[in-house]
């Protein structure tokens, strides 16, 4: 089958790799469209350490079954499915009691690090175990089908906070999760919501996904605006959605006495911490990794017009443009948001 292979920092080539196998609980799936994560991106340039070459990356995606293993009960062949991209074993702790984000092993598809090496999904087929593939709604296309990965991050976010109707509540980073938190919180009935980032075009989108406020971080007086906002009290929740130092200084100061801060950007390894004012202001801050069961949720919202992912989405390329689009998104193309890849394969493995 033909597959995107990273093969060095930065190098991406079009190669013919074997089909995967199947085994007795799997099922092998014909991949019809595959989203370009950021993470993919930060893989490519081999800053995260996380896909270290040779790797097919990918993991938001959408297919169909073209093979199913002999222990497989829940799907046959032609059934359109999507599936996490976190493979949990189903059996630990964690996953009995539902968190299977935190699984005591956990792989994610694409992903090849010191601890193990499983291949993704910018390929013609990939191999999955059945526990995680999710049947799609026949009104959803594969296109969209791909951004339910990301539309569970923001779901899961919201989760943990878990918003009491009203809430008022804080973006911070207008991304691709950003926007996708936006709606999250707005189908889940907070109050004011306002959204921060220093693009203005992500900000004018933000707007119009349901945030009743924007702000530009660039703004000397960003909290007292937030705050002002707010009553002079500050965010009931705040969710942030870079991951760099500033920004959740930010989250910080701009979360009310007693709110939640929930961490969800994930790029810098380490960040100060003003502890006292988490202390003496009771503040919880709680971590938002993945996602952990949420998928049918999700798709139920997408498929019922909840969350619109149709507006996220760039551009749709074949998988042999690839590595332009790496390239693009490596540069930070003003505008460009979600690249979905699709491979061209019939299903004939």
């Amino acid at each position: 089958m033909k597959a995107l292979l990273l093969v060095d920092k930065e190098q991406l080539q079009m190669a013919e790799v074997a089909v995967p196998e199947i085994f007795a609980g799997e099922l092998l799936v014909c991949v019809k469209a595959c989203g370009i994560c950021g993470s993919d991106v930060h893989g490519y340039d081999g800053s995260t350490g996380r896909r270290i070459p040779p790797i097919v990356m990918g993991h938001e995606a959408a297919g169909v079954v073209e093979r199913v293993g002999a222990d497989v009960r829940r799907f046959k062949p032609g059934d359109r499915i999507t599936f996490d991209s976190t493979v949990s074993c189903g059996t630990c702790a964690y996953c009995r009691a539902g968190r299977i984000n935190l699984c005591d092993h956990r792989r994610v598809l694409g992903v090849s690090c010191a601890e193990y090496r499983r291949h993704g999904c910018f390929a013609e087929f990939v191999a999955i175990p059945e526990h995680i593939a999710y049947r799609l709604p026949d009104s959803l296309s594969f296109e969209h089908a791909a951004m339910v990965e990301a539309v569970s991050i923001a779901l899961h976010a919201v989760h943990r906070a878990a918003p009491v109707l009203g809430d008022s509540a804080l973006v911070i980073g207008a991304g691709m999760i950003g926007q996708l938190l936006v709606q999250a919180l707005r189908a889940s009935g907070c109050g004011m919501l306002i959204a921060v980032d220093l693009d203005d075009t992500r900000l004018a989108r933000a707007r119009q996904f349901g945030a009743d406020y924007t702000l530009n971080a660039k703004s000397a007086n960003l909290i007292e605006a937030i705050k002002s906002l707010t009553g002079g009290a500050g965010a009931q929740l705040v969710f942030e959605a870079v991951g760099a130092n500033e920004s959740i200084s930010a989250a910080i100061a701009s979360v009310r006495k007693g709110g939640t801060v929930t961490l969800v950007g994930n790029v810098s390894p380490r960040v100060d911490l003003p502890l006292q004012s988490v202390v003496t202001r009771e503040l919880t801050l709680l971590g938002s990794c993945a996602s952990s069961g949420e998928y049918p949720a999700c798709l139920d919202l997408m498929a019922r017009g909840r969350i619109d992912v149709q507006s996220l989405i760039s551009a749709v390329a074949p998988l042999e443009q690839g590595p332009q689009w790496f390239s693009r998104l490596h540069a930070h193309e003003p505008g460009l948001m979600k690249v979905i890849l699709t491979p061209s394969s019939e299903g004939s493995a």
